[in-house]
């Protein structure tokens, strides 16, 4: 077994084992990719304060996320087809996040449905749904999740339009999976990734497959997929789904300060900073740059949480610092569940919160709560001087 000392140790070992066409469904963004790449750059360009001679005992990392206890303030992100980067992978993700006590978001594009991840877990975990125009499917959708026990709903307002994403277009990735002979010549050299997706009846979306009208089977699901997102979606529609879900609502997708300011007025419990990581509109400003003006516009009438380019535990620290009050991981526990499953993504989540715990020290903070901009050295035009 390799040593595993930072996610990207992971993200090889996953680029390894997967077939290609699932691997850069997880590992890449839309069109030319550039606010792909500067989730993570804009990261590098913070820096730290290093403080010395500061009492470092006793330090802890756990908080609160919509008033849910956490070990530290990281979620595992509502990422789809994760159930294709390993056999199960939602399941194994969700029992990982559990056990370290994370929150975990199964998505709707899911492979494994509400009921399997509630059947093989005993805690709460979060429930992610797109926008769609079906108000029947929607109800029973939120039914579905009351029904298995989820705590929150995490409501994505970023994705009534998909998209372009060049390599899923080359790698014949759409649902079900076009495969090449490209393709095809990849799956052969994935064996072992093979053998468990024999061994598993989860292959297919089951979240939609028998759930949503003419779904019965994989075939009809790229029909349906095309018709289903609400393009006519606005402001009140997004009132009505919180109103039929009537429970916890964390509203993601948000980057812009007049629309934290209205997710705030609808009052949502939480608000996600996402470009939903870099896979939408290309050319949209980073997360952890778009940060500091939404925090501006909406103080503390909503908790504010952020998605989008963290690879590290000094990301999620320089989130928190900034004044995020949570954070989300999608690409970095996928990356350690296609390398070694329930394991990978445990050792992801390690990875992350000895490096937060280490850099906070180093720091001189013991309490995760405590973070703020003090800690942090920022650029003076990092929030952009922009012309309209």
């Amino acid at each position: 077994m390799p040593v595993i000392t930072t996610i990207a140790d992971l993200k090889r070992l996953h680029k390894r084992r997967t077939p290609k066409m699932f691997y850069d469904y997880a590992e890449s963004g839309s069109w030319t990719e550039q606010t792909f790449r500067e989730n993570t750059s804009d990261f590098d360009q913070i820096r730290l304060r290093q403080r010395i001679a500061v009492d470092m005992t006793n330090r802890t990392t756990a908080s609160q996320m919509i008033g849910q206890d956490v070990a530290m303030p990281v979620a595992l992100a509502p990422v789809g087809l994760t159930g294709m980067q390993c056999a199960d992978g939602e399941i194994k993700a969700a029992r990982a996040a559990e056990k370290f006590g994370v929150p975990f978001t199964l998505s709707t594009m899911s492979i494994c449905s509400i009921e399997d991840v509630a059947e093989h877990t005993t805690k709460p975990f979060w429930f992610q749904v797109y926008t769609l125009k079906d108000d029947d499917f929607m109800q029973r959708l939120f039914d579905r999740a009351r029904d298995a026990g989820c705590s929150a709903m995490v409501i994505t307002l970023d994705l009534q339009i998909m998209g372009q994403r060049h390599k899923d277009l080359k790698n014949g990735l759409s649902a079900p999976p076009k495969f090449t002979l490209a393709s095809m010549a990849d799956l052969a050299t994935k064996w072992p990734w093979g053998i468990e997706m024999l061994q598993t009846k989860r292959r297919f979306f089951g979240n939609i497959v028998g759930h949503a009208k003419g779904v019965s089977d994989p075939s009809s699901l790229a029909s349906w997929t095309a018709e289903a997102f609400d393009h006519a979606l606005d402001w009140d529609r997004v009132a009505q789904l919180m109103k039929m879900w009537g429970g916890p609502v964390i509203l993601k997708g948000i980057l812009d300060a007049d629309d934290a300011r209205k997710a705030a007025e609808l009052g949502a419990d939480a608000i996600i900073v996402s470009n939903h990581g870099g896979r939408q509109l290309d050319g949209a400003l980073s997360s952890i740059r778009a940060l500091p003006a939404i925090l501006d516009a909406v103080g503390d009438k909503v908790e504010v949480h952020l998605d989008s380019g963290i690879r590290s535990g000094q990301d999620v620290l320089k989130a928190l610092a900034m004044g995020a009050k949570g954070t989300y991981i999608g690409r970095a526990f996928v990356n350690g569940l296609g390398a070694m499953g329930e394991k990978g993504v445990t050792t992801a989540l390690e990875v992350i919160h000895k490096e937060l715990d280490t850099t906070m020290a180093l720091c001189g903070r013991r309490d995760v709560k405590t973070l703020d901009r003090d800690i942090l050295l920022v650029p003076e035009d990092f929030e952009g001087r922009w012309c309209s």
